[in-house]
């Protein structure tokens, strides 16, 4: 199958197979685990923090991150389309009482700095008490620019607000920034980091902050039942991922550039070429076929997120000739 679905489906490569089998481990629970330690110690250094602790998910790490920010009672600000709101099954209200605030994304995926200044809450004991205001980059594949995230950190000092970052992607967002991580990362008090989608790792998510923080958050996960024993296993594929996913990541958004060029030609989709900046394509069927365009495709061996619109991801397991197959299959459903 050629899985355009997300870019969570990659698979290890060979190289990180051969990390994972001939990994030094230890219990990571009592901190024993030199393969996790060396890629915490890494990840830290190069984003730009203190300190760094190695999970499961990113959704895992950015429960963490906001019940570290927040406590019982205490409030975040985020994006109608956070993922840490929308897609995260509502972790930080359900196991952390920390209540969500979601305003409206702007069409460039940012959260208008007015608007959040005015969900601001009071000191009044009849309000939850706002701590955190929490942005995500790239969000559904968007790039919000440096001058904007300066112009957050500016705000969350301005209203002794922590700011977080689901950055998932980060990465994607600094290639298409042409910039180095660390002039996004900067800005921020936490940072999430996926290896298992871009990246290429089978398997785990970062979490980044202070060093204090980092302590909280490591409280945190073994209380919810995330400490891990001789995960050095994992750690091996994720250092190799961090280190080198990062220098393939222009391929897979010129590879989106090429399949937005090539389904721009489809008559019967819609799709805004200028949407697409990173790793994510999102089209529309004109007749709302979605879900027969996606079942047709799954019987010829390939898979979509059907929906509207329908969202197709590049990554790492998808090359040139794949997405020509795509294109391909797409006309010839729409022909017959």
């Amino acid at each position: 199958m050629i899985d355009f679905r997300s870019d969570t489906v990659t698979r290890p490569t060979g190289e990180m197979r051969e990390a994972m089998a001939s990994a030094e481990v230890g219990d990571d629970v009592y901190g024993d685990d030199p393969t996790i330690n060396s890629l915490q110690a890494y990840a830290a250094e190069r984003l730009g923090f203190e300190s760094a602790l190695f999970a499961a998910t990113g959704t895992q790490v950015n429960l963490l991150a906001i019940m570290s920010h927040c406590g019982r009672g205490d409030e975040y600000l985020c994006g109608q389309s956070a993922h840490n709101y929308r897609y995260e099954g509502g972790g930080a209200a359900v196991l952390g009482s920390v209540q969500p605030q979601p305003i409206e994304n702007e069409t460039d995926g940012s959260i208008n700095l007015e608007k959040a200044r005015a969900a601001i809450k009071a000191d009044d004991f009849h309000f939850a008490m706002t701590r955190l205001l929490s942005l995500e980059n790239t969000i559904g594949g968007k790039v919000l620019s440096l001058d904007y995230q300066r112009q957050a950190r500016a705000f969350c000092d301005d209203h002794q607000l922590l700011l977080h970052l689901d950055g998932a992607r980060v990465f994607n967002a600094a290639v298409k920034s042409n910039c180095d991580v660390t002039e996004i990362t900067k800005h921020y008090d936490s940072v999430s980091v996926c290896l298992s989608k871009g990246l290429g790792a089978p398997v785990g998510s970062l979490l980044l902050g202070s060093e204090a923080f980092i302590d909280r958050a490591t409280r945190l996960r073994k209380m919810v039942g995330g400490g891990m024993r001789q995960a050095g296993i994992l750690a091996a594929a994720g250092r190799i991922a961090l280190e080198q996913g990062p220098l393939r990541l222009a391929e897979d958004h010129e590879n989106a550039q090429y399949l937005t060029a090539g389904l721009a030609g489809i008559p019967e989709l819609e799709i805004n070429p200028a949407s697409t900046q990173t790793n994510i394509v999102y089209a529309r069927c004109r007749s709302g076929k979605a879900d027969r365009l996606r079942d047709y495709l799954a019987d010829q061996g390939m898979l979509i997120t059907a929906g509207d619109p329908i969202r197709f991801v590049t990554h790492l397991d998808v090359n040139r000739d794949d997405i020509g197959q795509l294109l391909s299959a797409i006309r010839r459903f729409y022909q017959a």
